[in-house]
């Protein structure tokens, strides 16, 4: 409710917002004027037919993206809501399905570690969003971004998302940056003040506090952000650190490490 009437307003500015972005990257213009001009040099004119195609439409896309993941928040929420009902129903059921009780004891000390982990990767990345939350609308707010609250809230939802959430705020900000401030310059202070704070967040403060168990490797969180978001779309996006760390705690408990102890 609170990013409604903001985020309409913006829509609805969309062809000034466009002009007004065009109008401050024609700075830009002579580098890809010559850089064009190296290419026709290099490979020849294609001499294709040109057609003045109208302008892109804005609405109907961000339409085509909300609709569906507004539904598969709806139904993640929904599934979540019945599982956490019939959560020991549901345990009790699976224990059930194994014979022995070595088996029925690993499974369950493999859900009781995924459960802790869990808790303690939402709890310390919430604690972590918040705090990117204030910093960022304190920064918007000494910039001179309008509604400064909003984009530190869009900044924090965000970062939810390894990798993807960062980097789709960086250019909300400076898409925002653009139609706010008179020059590119102070336009890009607020992105590249958003990429230093999420790389420190990212390398330092988030490894420091989940620890050494927790943390994943970048290649890994990368590898299943790409394949869940392929396969759930936004929601995949969401659900995929939490399900690396559910592979990582059942992969630790079906494969231990061995402790080579080295001769004194």
């Amino acid at each position: 409710m609170a990013l409604a009437r903001p985020v309409s307003e913006w829509i609805a500015r969309a062809p000034e917002i466009g002009t007004s972005i065009r109008d401050k990257l024609a700075v830009l213009d002579a580098p890809l004027a010559a850089l064009r001009q190296l290419e026709t040099s290099l490979f020849g004119d294609s001499g294709a037919l040109k057609v003045n195609a109208p302008g892109p439409d804005v609405v109907l896309p961000v339409v085509a993206f909300v609709t569906p993941a507004a539904g598969e928040l709806v139904l993640f929420f929904t599934t979540l809501l019945f599982f956490i009902v019939g959560q020991i129903e549901l345990r009790n059921q699976a224990v059930a399905l194994f014979g022995r009780k070595d088996s029925k004891l690993r499974f369950l000390k493999i859900m009781r570690d995924i459960e802790r982990n869990l808790a303690a990767y939402v709890t310390v990345v919430t604690i972590v969003n918040v705090g990117i939350a204030i910093i960022v609308s304190l920064g918007a707010w000494l910039i001179g971004f309008p509604n400064p609250l909003i984009f530190g809230l869009l900044a924090g939802l965000f970062n939810y998302v390894p990798y993807i959430g960062p980097a789709v705020m960086v250019v909300v900000l400076f898409g925002v940056g653009l139609v706010t401030f008179p020059s590119l310059a102070h336009a890009l202070i607020a992105p590249l003040g958003l990429i230093a704070l999420t790389t420190l967040e990212g390398h330092l403060i988030t490894p420091t506090l989940v620890g050494r168990r927790l943390t994943l490797n970048p290649l890994a969180v990368f590898l299943a952000l790409a394949f869940w978001t392929w396969m759930w779309g936004p929601m995949g996006a969401l659900l995929a650190a939490p399900l690396s760390i559910i592979g990582l705690v059942v992969v630790n408990h079906l494969f231990p490490p061995d402790d080579v102890r080295l001769p004194e």
